[in-house]
């Protein structure tokens, strides 16, 4: 706690930081085995190029219950160069036409592919919809031949995402403490 008056005023403009378990994981070869089948009549997964509007509305219904700020704080013209650069490759997981989840990758034709965001709006849990979504996904990420994909995760995320992710074929790398803006 700041103790003097010239502290307390700065620690009023400081943001408050938490400390979270990061546990980074990698796939060094293809998902093997036939693709996993459609979990849900209407269920559908495609590469998409959404314009901002529609990217914002479907990250902060997939990530605002698990504190996803990333992307909210990046300026607008650095997020519209991101989603359209031949590097992001997004795939959104439709129900009847509704988006209901997405994956979204980064570094697409390098050697090290990053799965960056991977998640379903809270409506659409329990219906086994994100293995699925994460299988087609994973699996055009491969057809670009990437030597791995890696991702991480923290103690934010859904309690199940490393279990999904451990079977979609990702093992942990390395894991520790990061201090993040709350």
């Amino acid at each position: 706690m700041p103790k003097t008056r010239s502290e307390r005023a700065v620690a009023r403009f400081l943001p408050t930081m938490v400390d979270l378990l990061v546990t980074y994981m990698e796939m060094t070869a293809p998902p093997s085995g036939e693709p996993l089948a459609v979990p849900l009549p209407g269920a559908a997964v495609g590469r998409e190029t959404p314009d901002l509007s529609s990217y914002l509305d479907l990250y902060r219904a997939v990530g605002g219950p698990v504190q996803w700020d990333q992307r909210l704080r990046m300026p607008k013209a650095a997020l519209e160069t991101l989603l359209a650069s031949a590097a992001t490759h997004i795939h959104v997981l439709r129900v009847d036409g509704q988006a209901a989840g997405f994956c979204e990758f980064n570094d697409v034709g390098q050697p090290a592919v990053e799965l960056v965001h991977f998640g379903l709006v809270p409506a659409f849990h329990g219906r086994r919809l994100g293995p699925f979504l994460l299988d087609r996904a994973l699996r055009s990420a491969w057809s670009h031949r990437p030597e791995r994909l890696w991702l991480h995760t923290d103690t934010h995320d859904h309690p199940a995402a490393q279990s999904v992710y451990r079977h979609a074929g990702f093992k942990a790398y390395a894991q520790r403490m990061e201090n993040f803006p709350d």
